[in-house]
């Protein structure tokens, strides 16, 4: 009886753990990510963007797409590759007026995203 009590309580502040390290990790991830849209949505503003700055945020979602798989689906994912896509084909045209909605939107995105992900009541039920 005991040891069921104690195994239990184990297991149940495991589970608190990991939703704790979840919901820091995906805000922390979201938060750098969202730093340098910042940027980009400055420079794309300014017109001083270009595609190389676009692939440049690219490779950075990239390098932490591979990680964030293990925490959110899939959809989300390919939603801001699909954003993040049609962005640098706008800076690679010099459409700056429509690259910077798209932008936007992914600062949007990357704000809003992790907060779907915690636990909350609103998300359990």
């Amino acid at each position: 009886m005991v040891k069921s009590i104690v195994y239990t309580l184990i297991a149940i502040l495991l589970c608190i753990g990991f939703f704790i390290f979840t919901q820091w990790y995906l805000g922390k991830q979201f938060s750098e990510f969202y730093d340098v849209l910042d940027a980009l949505y400055v420079k794309i503003d300014d017109e001083t963007a270009t595609a190389e700055d676009g692939y440049a945020v690219r490779a950075m979602w990239v390098d932490k797409k591979s990680k964030l798989h293990i925490f959110i689906p899939h959809n989300d994912i390919s939603y801001i590759d699909y954003w993040l896509s049609e962005c640098c084909g706008l800076l690679h045209d010099k459409n700056y007026e429509l690259a910077l909605g798209k932008v936007e939107v992914l600062k949007e995105i990357a704000k809003n995203l992790p907060d779907a992900y915690t636990v909350k009541l609103e998300n359990v039920f």
